[in-house]
């Protein structure tokens, strides 16, 4: 059996192997084997390792974290009906540490062995304890079912019953039995997704697996199969990843209105993630959502939204994207002040989106100056200033500071003293 301790040791920092060696310690002498499974030894093989892995404990996850916490400090956050604990470790740390990691920054999830069995397709599983075997068994695909044990003399032994290890070095997608997408149908969209990612191949067998159960897609919630479609955007390779679903016809079969042709790969591979520096809670996927989707109408969007249930924010951001979109030509020849009249009643994100999409010309042109310019002007003056004036509360005072903000905008006035004797003139 390959041993993995040294390309651990090599590819964690000094304090996350250290926290490895504490849980490891700890769960020898509950006489509970404790294995990292799933991602992070996938990656850690394709010299992808992150920060983040999961461990699971054959035995009771949350007795191990209680008892970990006890010993060295933190705090545990336990489900006991799923057998999961969330542990937060920001007060570990090794007495000779040299490595300023932030800790309240790391948590580590323990998941009790478990096996799972489905009451029909499509539905959300039946959870109870069980073996590490039970466990591997229950996962998606052979590359995610590679384990390594932490405990005792067996650290770092890799497990691999399903033969993960043997696809990895192929560059192989396959899942571990004949019914997986029955059972479960959003195993599609992540085979998909780790095909792109890892630039490996569906299997044949696998491939031949989704006919059957692409009519079970629309058994899905909104919650499960939006959230594949999130974790879709947030890749960088998003565009290949939706091509290939439609490719596939797996778009289709979450609402009709779905699609993925050149447009809309032109569109998204044009998004940039720079909004972030001035558009807040601009996320990849949202942004990614917005280039995909801005070419619907709205009543199209509507529909999908019923489908997928989107954030408020996200879903008036596509209307107002796709609206935008739509009216790009009557943007060419308004001056600034009308722009951002109009622009001001429309969210960040979908001007940015549209700015990103929008054929090179005047309509581009005036979104950028809007987004980076135009609508910070404002008039020195303001309703305060009025009121010192004698002019009293009302709705004259927006229009006032919008013609004040309209001529500085379109470079009538352009200092204090011009825009003083600009407002004798109003008033």
């Amino acid at each position: 059996m390959r041993n993995l301790s040294t390309l651990l040791e090599k590819s964690l920092s000094p304090d996350r192997l250290d926290l490895l060696r504490r849980v490891a310690d700890e769960s020898s002498a509950l006489k509970m084997p404790v294995y990292i499974v799933g991602g992070f030894v996938r990656d850690l093989l394709l010299g992808r390792a992150g920060l983040d892995f999961d461990l699971v404990v054959e035995g009771n996850a949350i007795t191990l974290a209680r008892s970990l916490v006890s010993r060295y400090g933190g705090k545990v956050t336990a489900h006991e009906k799923f057998g999961t604990a969330k542990m937060d470790i920001r007060e570990w740390r090794r007495e000779s540490s040299e490595v300023n990691e932030d800790y309240s920054l790391v948590s580590i999830d323990l998941i009790s062995s478990r096996s799972e069995t489905y009451k029909h397709p499509a539905a959300l599983p039946t959870v109870k304890m069980g073996s590490i075997e039970d466990d591997l068994r229950r996962r998606d695909f052979t590359i995610n079912t590679l384990a390594v044990r932490l405990d005792g003399s067996c650290f770092g032994e890799l497990r691999d019953d399903p033969g993960g290890l043997d696809d990895l070095e192929k560059k192989i997608i396959r899942v571990l039995h004949e019914r997986s997408f029955i059972d479960d149908p959003t195993r599609m969209y992540r085979a998909v997704r780790y095909e792109q990612r890892y630039g490996f191949k569906i299997a044949d067998e696998t491939l031949a697996l989704i006919p059957e159960a692409r009519a079970l897609v629309d058994k899905l919630s909104a919650q499960r199969i939006r959230r594949e479609l999130d974790l879709i955007l947030e890749e960088p390779n998003a565009a290949l990843m939706l091509a290939r679903l439609a490719e596939l016809d797996l778009l289709k079969p979450i609402h009709a209105a779905l699609s993925f042709d050149g447009a809309a790969r032109q569109r998204i591979d044009k998004a940039r993630l720079s909004p972030n520096d001035f558009i807040q809670h601009l996320t990849p996927a949202n942004l990614r959502w917005l280039l995909w989707l801005m070419n619907l109408s709205e009543k199209q969007t509507e529909s999908v939204n019923k489908r997928l249930h989107f954030t408020a924010i996200l879903y008036n951001s596509l209307t107002s994207a796709s609206n935008l979109l739509s009216s790009l030509s009557s943007f060419i020849d308004l001056k600034p002040s009308q722009c951002v009249e109009r622009l001001d009643e429309i969210s960040l994100p979908a001007i940015y989106a549209v700015s990103l999409a929008a054929p090179v010309g005047k309509s581009k042109e005036n979104f950028g100056k809007y987004l980076t310019d135009w609508r910070h002007v404002r008039p020195k003056t303001t309703g305060h200033d009025l009121k010192k004036l004698g002019i009293e509360p009302g709705p004259q005072y927006q229009k006032i500071l919008w013609a004040l903000r309209a001529a500085r905008l379109d470079r009538r006035i352009a200092s204090e003293a011009e825009e003083s004797d600009y407002l004798k003139t109003l008033l």
